[in-house]
């Protein structure tokens, strides 16, 4: 009879909740200390609306810093996107206070008052395939770079503060053209557009639907084969990039600008490990290339002894 494998060891929780926490710098020590206790890893981040990150451990680890998370007021329900990993892909356990959860520089935007249509990942495809809706990646073009949707519109930000003026000149121009909006938006794992349907909303546009769960929502969901994704999915750990079914990705990180790279990215005369890479070659000064290449190399001797090297080393910090 047929054994089935056992369950990768490491359980990876991306988490989100929109929620109002009048004062999120009373929630911080506690939560902080009960990661502590369990021994999980990740960055969790606190705001006045709400918490958002991505945190790993053992299932009971996971258990119990959720347990906690789901006692945070109006977080019972969070959104908790998991997935496994054989090896920890984080080095640091982190709770930060930040203005938003997810910057996008409107203060005043309530995303529990009226986000955009939600879209389960069965429904996707033939949503996106309708050619009077327009589909956006809401995400930085570092990631969009890696993969998207086939078809979909790259806003090409650095940053997702540069969304809403990128929004407001593209809706010009479609309505330009005698078009109403109908838009399609998607993220990584479904905070990013939460905010900007809801912006979309309050720009006056009514129809706006957005992929529930995000994109690795639909790679778990949706076979390779009946799949519209092309490539892979940046996802803000370790694992740098997953494929379908959340399969590990082919991508490695630049250790200087935290950008993704390709096995031909590597091969780029600019790359140097854990210093440069042809994107981030010319942005840093030689007094920042020596800095990292320091750094990479107690690295590299804190990996020969079998030791995590984390002095500074700075873990992904989730934008989605």
């Amino acid at each position: 009879m047929k054994t089935e494998p056992a369950p990768r060891p490491i359980r990876i929780a991306a988490l989100y909740q929109f929620a109002r926490f009048d004062d999120p710098a009373s929630i911080k020590p506690d939560l902080s200390a009960c990661m502590e206790k369990a021994g999980v890893r990740g960055t969790l981040l606190l705001a006045r609306e709400g918490i958002n990150g991505t945190i790993a451990g053992s299932d009971e680890s996971i258990d119990a810093v959720l347990a906690h998370v789901r006692a945070l007021p109006g977080c019972f329900n969070i959104e908790v996107k998991e997935s496994r990993s054989d090896t920890m892909p984080f080095h640091r356990t982190k709770v930060r206070l930040k203005k938003e959860i997810v910057t996008m520089g409107q203060p005043d935007l309530d995303p529990l008052s009226g986000v955009g249509t939600y879209v389960d990942p069965q429904d996707w495809n033939a949503l996106i395939a309708d050619p009077d809706v327009i589909v956006i990646d809401t995400r930085n073009d570092y990631e969009v770079q890696i993969g998207t949707f086939e078809g979909a519109i790259d806003p090409e930000t650095k940053s997702f503060g540069e969304f809403p003026d990128w929004f407001r000149a593209k809706r010009a121009e479609i309505e330009d053209t005698g078009r109403s909006p109908k838009i399609a938006m998607f993220c990584t794992g479904g905070i990013r557009c939460e905010k900007s349907t809801a912006f979309a909303r309050s720009e006056g546009v009514e129809e706006v639907y957005h992929l529930k769960g995000g994109i690795l929502n639909y790679l778990e969901h949706v076979p390779e084969q009946e799949s519209l994704w092309r490539g892979e999915c940046f996802v803000f750990d370790e694992r740098v990039s997953v494929g379908h079914s959340l399969k590990l990705g082919d991508h490695s990180l630049c250790r200087a600008c935290r950008r993704p790279l390709s096995r031909e990215d590597m091969a780029h005369e600019h790359f140097v490990e854990g210093v440069s890479c042809h994107r981030c070659h010319d942005e840093r000064s030689e007094e920042q290339r020596a800095r990292y290449s320091e750094r990479h190399r107690q690295a590299t001797l804190a990996g020969s002894r079998g030791q995590d090297h984390i002095g500074r080393k700075d873990d992904i910090e989730t934008d989605d």
